[in-house]
């Protein structure tokens, strides 16, 4: 072989490699815009929400699809996510972003009745070391009443498993159910409960309706309760979304009267012992020793909030009614509300920060009062930077 027959085939083979360097490189980008990363944060890493480059991240990504009426979300420290389905079910997201296609429990002795089921969802604060976690669900006694619970259970190899009792015999009905728990900054467990279609309940401090609940891990009334009792706020009618600011501050999302009266939807501050009207007042009505709710709906507009979630010193809420997410935002004793998303997505319901500091919120389109669409329901997550 001469010398320029060689110099021929280098050049040949040169050119070869870099048209598949080039072929190899088109492909791997294309598969990188392509493909649906799911960048949750491991609690128990070194990484904090403060360090996510959020210019990243799209100001809406569909994580899950399929969902039979989500109704809450609980973030695992392995970067996994809970979700709760009204029939009973639990789903798990694992820690790769994929739903799996089984549930993780199936809760027989849940009653899926109007607005009442399995609801809400929470890890009790030491969950890395005890696997604990807390649901709300309803339930009919053997002489049909119904009613709500809260029960604890134990997460072993992305099973549910061992129930115990919490808080029973809570009140229920087909609508006015309330259902949302929470793990607060002093480590109590708070409990919202809805009138049970029953408003004088809500006045009455002895019963578990129409209230926000404060119990300990074992479901005892928390010690400091205005009422010797677990209740520690009421004169609620349907209470949805809790959260709490970054002074400690308890804030509250609660659903008006529907029907020919509808409207009033509440936006509210929480404090200990206060009676925050149900029935007496409704809306921007006012009476001695009453409440009334820091924004509210009036009667020519609805949104039947739903989950309540605080980031960057604003609020973010679920409409169902309402089909959009809303935003408020607190200076002073005035607050301002702004409206994203209406119509796109349906009925939203559940509204939690993540632990990537993004908003994870939930549709409730396959509740027999949406219109779904053959994948609803989801669970999307929002960039509220880019909102």
């Amino acid at each position: 072989m001469n010398k320029v027959t060689l110099i021929i085939l280098a050049l040949i083979l040169v050119a070869v490699g870099v048209f598949y360097a080039r072929t190899s490189n088109k492909s791997s980008g294309q598969d990188q815009e392509n493909k649906t990363s799911i960048p949750f944060l491991n609690n128990n890493s070194q990484d904090s929400s403060d360090n996510v480059n959020t210019e990243n991240i799209p100001k809406t990504t569909v994580i899950a699809t399929g969902l039979d009426t989500p109704w809450a979300i609980a973030f695992l420290p392995d970067g996994g996510v809970l979700i709760t389905e009204r029939k009973g079910t639990v789903r798990l997201i694992n820690s790769s972003g994929d739903l799996l296609p089984n549930p993780i429990a199936e809760i027989e002795c849940v009653k899926e009745i109007g607005e009442g089921g399995l609801q809400g969802i929470a890890l009790h604060p030491d969950f890395p070391s005890n696997y604990f976690v807390y649901l709300y669900y309803t339930y009919s006694e053997s002489g049909g009443n119904t009613l709500n619970k809260v029960v604890r259970m134990t997460y072993r190899n992305q099973k549910l498993s061992d129930e115990k009792v919490i808080v029973n015999a809570i009140p229920g009905a087909a609508n006015h159910d309330g259902g949302r728990i929470k793990f607060g900054p002093d480590k109590m467990l708070y409990i919202t409960t809805g009138d049970a279609q029953n408003p004088s309940n809500a006045q009455d401090t002895d019963s578990l309706s129409g209230k926000i609940l404060r119990v300990t891990y074992e479901g005892n009334p928390a010690a400091g309760n205005p009422f010797r009792n677990r209740v520690y706020s009421y004169g609620h009618r349907n209470p949805q979304g809790i959260s709490w600011d970054a002074n400690g501050t308890l804030w509250e999302t609660e659903h008006g009267p529907s029907g020919l009266e509808t409207g009033n939807d509440e936006f509210n501050r929480i404090e200990i012992g206060k009676n925050y009207g149900w029935p007496e007042i409704r809306g921007k009505e006012t009476r001695e020793g009453m409440v009334t709710p820091i924004i509210e709906s009036g009667r020519s507009d609805t949104w039947a909030p739903a989950g309540l979630a605080y980031i960057n010193g604003k609020f973010y809420f679920g409409g169902l009614r309402g089909q959009a997410l809303y935003r408020v935002t607190l200076s002073g004793n005035s607050a301002e509300l702004e409206t994203f998303f209406k119509g796109e997505f349906g009925r939203l319901r559940e509204v939690i920060a993540g632990p990537d500091n993004m908003l994870y919120i939930t549709t409730s389109n396959r509740d027999g009062r949406g219109d779904p669409e053959s994948d609803d329901d989801k669970v999307i997550r929002v960039n509220p930077e880019k909102l």
